[in-house]
């Protein structure tokens, strides 16, 4: 076998392939009476070894845990449940919370001179963990995963073969797995943030102020249509002839760049329109608009777009970054809902005509400014926690 390419310094001796039963041994001991249902632990590919009392709710183990097996910090789980990734079942290694799991299991303790953390690196993928089981495991009837102890322990891993080496790359991986926790954690309420702010720094239910607002100001907003806020664009383009890039509209994310997985020869047709999406200009999916696929471009460039969506640009005295955000506001999906025209929801459509005649309450230029502001840092901040957390689970995979 080759050893890794990249390696900590002071590591020279070359990496060796071993029986699995020469890094574990089975564990056999039974719970008797010792936990109860409290300490009842599930595996979960997401989330690792979970108590599921404090996870799920409810233990829902029998009335008789004597049986369990107990598991420590350490511990390497292997349970026969099937997942698409994870065919073949999930490997994972216990964590602080001890406790029992199903007999059902097999529970794996680490033999000295071995890290459990390094061990357990050697299937943390699901590619990783299905090329060790395929040839292993025997499905039966109604997709039941067949594999003895001794056949989980026959198969062949690469293993460091000094601890002191496990030791480093298994700290390191869990460093990473810490910061990629932290980065999901801080962009889950960052944007639960954003969506209370948006609650409450718009005016709700026909209110001339909303609940929160700037210091300073203090008047009533006023009633627009958002035909007086809005200009249609109409710059049509070819991705292909004019070089620019092809992107779509996302309800979750907006404007985004076409996948790679697209051939651009097989998306750019002589006579498709394409629209051009200048800076500052915003998009929308007449379609999808009552769901908030909007998007606006920040960028220093234009992007192309399919003809079927809608540009337009905002009017002067009107903050485009304000106007964006509002424009995926529940206050602003709801009055999409209410003029949307089409008798079937899923055929219901939004067309700029339709758009421009829907009321809506703005504040002055400079509290728009202001309020828009706030909410690209929010944004700015989500999108950096995004990226830190997919560059952290990359570097794992």
């Amino acid at each position: 076998m080759e050893n890794p390419k990249i390696r900590f310094k002071g590591f020279t001796k070359d990496w060796e392939q071993r029986k699995l039963s020469d890094v574990l041994d089975i564990v056999t001991k039974r719970n008797g009476e010792k936990y109860g249902k409290e300490e009842v632990l599930s595996v979960s590919d997401e989330y690792g070894c979970i108590n599921q009392i404090k996870f799920q709710g409810r233990s829902f183990a029998g009335e008789d845990i004597s049986n369990y097996k107990i598991v420590d910090t350490g511990d390497i789980i292997y349970t026969r449940s099937p997942l698409k990734s994870k065919p073949y079942g999930i490997i994972k290694v216990v964590g602080d919370e001890i406790g029992i799991v199903s007999p059902l299991y097999i529970v794996n303790k680490v033999k000295e001179g071995n890290n459990s953390q390094f061990i357990y690196r050697v299937f943390d993928s699901p590619e990783k963990t299905n090329k060790y089981l395929s040839p292993l495991v025997r499905k039966g009837a109604k997709n039941t995963m067949n594999i003895s102890n001794d056949e989980w322990l026959s198969g062949k891993i690469d293993v460091a073969p000094s601890y002191e080496e496990q030791y480093q790359i298994g700290l390191y991986f869990d460093h990473l797995d810490h910061l990629i926790t932290l980065h999901q954690r801080k962009c889950e309420q960052t944007k639960k943030l954003k969506k209370y702010m948006l609650q409450k720094m718009f005016p709700q239910n026909g209110a001339k102020v909303p609940e929160i607002r700037f210091d300073g100001f203090t008047y009533d907003w006023e009633q627009r249509k958002l035909g007086d806020v809005f200009e249609q664009t109409l710059n049509l383009v070819n991705p292909k002839e004019d070089e620019i890039e092809l992107w779509s509209l996302t309800v979750e994310d907006g404007l985004t760049k076409k996948s790679d997985r697209y051939n651009r020869e097989f998306l750019v047709k002589k006579d498709d329109n394409f629209k051009e999406v200048r800076p500052g200009d915003i998009v929308y999916n007449p379609m999808n608009m009552t769901l908030g696929a909007v998007g606006y471009n920040g960028m220093a460039k234009s992007v192309a777009v399919s003809g079927y969506y809608t540009t337009m640009v905002a009017k002067e005295n009107y903050d485009t970054y304000y106007i964006n955000t509002w424009l995926k506001s529940p206050q602003a999906i709801r009055l999409y809902r209410t003029y949307a025209t089409g008798s079937l929801i899923e055929k219901q459509r939004v067309q700029f005509p339709t758009l421009s005649i829907i009321p809506v309450t703005f504040p002055k230029y400079e509290e728009q400014i202001k309020i828009g502001s706030y909410f690209h840092s929010i944004d700015n901040l989500i999108t950096l926690h995004q990226r830190q957390h997919k560059l952290h689970l990359n570097t794992l995979l």
